[in-house]
């Protein structure tokens, strides 16, 4: 069969099963007698098996098999839970997402088989400690290793790792007991694990007939997966069936290996210790356990039993509601949006006094208002599509750096257009790592300033008007100025004429210089001077802008601002002679009349004080190139907001509020600074849209 057009969707289930893995590793690190947190993470793995080997990606569906005994074993309480199982597991994670990245990429898993990885889970399984595991990796001991050229058998498995399938499963009191007396009375008990083969397509009428032949044989006692999940197909292309037969091995293979389809018969026989005496005074050794146990279970039975009575149906979940949609066809529906909302501008300027056709303009809008709206919440999506990748990063980085660091992220549920939630997630690991790196204090520094040993890192997000702000702080060290300062006079960033007459703000945004550093030294975390440079070019081509505010020994905070959405804004409409330009309404504070005689200088900078902040004041006309003549007595100034700065633009009349689409310059007008963009105005006009970052 071919499943070629099945792969996006194994693509996009499959990174939503490796992030929530992710998260329940983290999660289990720091609570690691969470029973529900193992399950959590079995099921997954199940799960990705499942996906894997239906897609027929082998060696994924070896990692994740071997994976799943492991954490049956952890589930049984076999096998605890410790710091150097959580790496391995951490490094299946990481290897799992490779194999995603490279069928992204070709259509392929590759040829990497990652035989480490599942040498160590391997070695977990047999019961080896962490040094003997190590140990054995190195080389010092690769009688147990699993060897290179182990077939991968049509189901995904390895020989041995299916064999150890139908060892690992438990037995109930029921069945050990029936295992117990079918061994005193010379009955053989074997389990079985059947592999079908891949191109079967109806497994489960295929495992009616094995099961039919099975049952003619001996007395089934056990199967994994339950009867009703194969009935019902929920099972892989094998399963693991245990009974009691007076029959040999040699017979089991030959009536098995007749059916069709049925790739491989892997078989062994059970043996269990003790006698059904023995095995009865341990059942009423742990009577009493029971009994505490079951009691918990029938106050749940006898709620359930309560709500039935009342006619209360048990809590269903809600079954998942969403379509997966292409963003070429959401870009594709917000263009005709934004061409509607154009069209709708254009009626506006038609003069016509018929009071119906004005009826219907008013009602065009409302129209195209609720579907701008409707569309834009189809594109927008939660930021903690971003934020989940971030607990991995801060616990790889405080094992790296040795210190000890936790990450408190709040706001994730709010969303941010599609199109700024796909660039924003480099800049954020930049931050965050800087924030790790130079922010945090080494262990024994924090608990000497008297600090808590523990640095915290706050990623936080919340929605501001038409903004959303996204805030990286830690309680570190902060900013060094004087260091900021004495490393860029060394670099000749700065002269010592500049660095005095530079305030501390000042001296603090060098940071975001390209190839600026204060790292001493280069390592694979920091210290390259590519980060804050890439992270302001980044933010600003989105439209947003970036702060810092820092106080030296209580830590620092970065503050991004983003719009919500980057195709269709609400504008104000200014003219510059007979030019129009539009500036964005989220950035503007308030609109003021100045008297040319309350014009003031600062250093050569023209300003007013305005209810008692001084504000600059810049001339558009002249930095756009703009010719006139300066003679009113008054002028018009729009106050603008970039972070905590503000600015007033002298503009020459006022238009109005409006509804613009935003359009690039095209590729042949790049770098324009000063320039965000063009729209379409009703009357076919093009006026340009400031931008309010480069001009501040």
């Amino acid at each position: 069969m071919d499943v070629s057009q099945y792969l996006e969707i194994f693509i996009e289930e499959a990174k939503e099963h490796l992030q929530n893995l992710n998260e329940a590793l983290l999660e289990m690190e720091k609570s690691d007698d969470n029973k529900d947190l193992v399950n959590e993470i079995f099921r997954v793995a199940h799960t990705l098996k499942g996906m894997a080997a239906t897609m027929g990606f082998k060696r994924m569906t070896v990692l994740t098999h071997d994976m799943e005994n492991v954490l049956s074993e952890i589930r049984n309480g076999k096998i605890e839970i410790s710091a150097e199982l959580l790496d391995v597991l951490f490094q299946c994670l990481d290897a799992l997402e490779q194999y995603v990245d490279q069928i992204i990429e070709t259509g392929t898993e590759g040829d990497k088989t990652n035989q480490p990885i599942i040498d160590r889970l391997n070695l977990i399984l047999e019961g080896k400690s962490a040094e003997q595991v190590q140990e054995k990796v190195d080389g010092n001991d690769t009688s147990a290793s699993q060897p290179d050229n182990q077939p991968i058998l049509e189901s995904g498995l390895t020989d041995e790792s299916a064999k150890r399938k139908h060892k690992m499963l438990s037995f109930n009191e029921y069945e050990k007991n029936a295992i117990l007396k079918a061994q005193e009375e010379s009955y053989s008990v074997y389990g079985i694990t059947i592999i079908i083969a891949e191109s079967c397509v109806l497994k489960s009428a295929r495992a009616f007939i094995i099961f039919r032949t099975l049952e003619g044989l001996g007395q089934i006692i056990k199967s994994h997966p339950s009867v009703q999940d194969i009935e019902d197909e929920k099972f892989d292309l094998d399963f693991s069936v245990f009974l009691i037969s007076s029959e040999s091995q040699e017979k089991f293979l030959k009536e098995l290996n007749s059916i069709a389809e049925v790739e491989e018969v892997l078989i062994d026989e059970i043996h269990l210790e003790g006698t059904v005496q023995e095995f009865g005074q341990k059942q009423r050794e742990n009577k009493q356990v029971d009994e505490e146990t079951n009691q918990v279970q029938d106050d749940s039975n006898n709620d359930k039993e309560k709500r039935e009575s009342k006619g209360q149906a048990p809590t269903k979940p809600k079954a998942n509601r969403t379509v997966r949609v292409d963003i070429e066809r959401l870009d594709n529906l917000m263009n005709l949006v934004s061409e509607l909302i154009i069209v709708k501008n254009g009626l506006e300027t038609v003069e016509n006094n018929n009071q119906n056709m004005n009826e219907q303009i008013e009602y065009l809008e409302r129209i195209t208002t609720n579907l701008h709206d409707a569309v834009m919440k189809v594109r927008m999506v939660p930021v903690e599509r971003v934020f989940n990748r971030f607990p991995r990063l801060v616990r790889d980085l405080a094992r790296k750096l040795n210190k000890n660091l936790e990450l408190h992220m709040s706001g994730e549920e709010t969303e941010l257009d599609r199109t700024v939630i796909d660039e924003i997630g480099d800049p954020l690991v930049h931050l965050i790592r800087n924030a790790c790196d130079h922010g945090q204090e080494m262990p024994s520094e924090r608990k000497s300033r008297g600090k808590n040993e523990v640095g915290n890192v706050y990623l936080d997000a919340y929605q501001d008007g038409n903004n959303v702000v996204i805030e990286v702080a830690d309680d570190g060290n902060g900013i060094d100025v004087e260091r900021v300062k004495a490393k860029a006079l060394n670099n000749g960033t700065i002269s010592r004429d500049q660095a005095d007459a530079m305030s501390d703000q000042d001296i603090v945004e060098l940071l975001f210089k390209p190839s600026f550093s204060t790292a001493d030294q280069i390592s694979d975390v920091s210290g390259r001077g590519v980060g804050l440079d890439v992270v302001k070019t980044k933010i600003e081509a989105l439209g947003g802008d970036i702060e810092v505010k820092t106080k030296l020994g209580k830590g620092s905070t970065f503050i991004i601002r983003l719009p919500l959405t980057l195709a269709i804004i609400q504008a104000l409409m200014v003219r510059l002679e007979n030019e129009k330009y539009a500036i964005p309404l989220n950035t503007i504070q308030n609109i003021e009349d100045v008297k040319v005689s309350d014009i003031k200088y600062i250093q050569n900078q023209e300003v007013i004080n305005l209810r008692g902040h001084v504000i600059p004041i810049v001339r558009l006309d002249g930095l756009l190139g703009i010719e006139r003549e300066n003679t009113e007595e008054s002028m018009t100034v729009v106050i603008v907001n970039k972070g905590d700065k503000q600015a007033g633009f002298v503009v020459d009349g006022l238009i109005g509020q409006q509804e613009i689409v935003i359009k690039t310059l095209g590729k042949y007008l790049t770098n324009i600074r000063l320039i965000a963009g063009s729209t379409i105005l009703g009357d076919g006009e093009v006026a340009l849209i400031l931008d309010v970052n480069s001009l501040v």
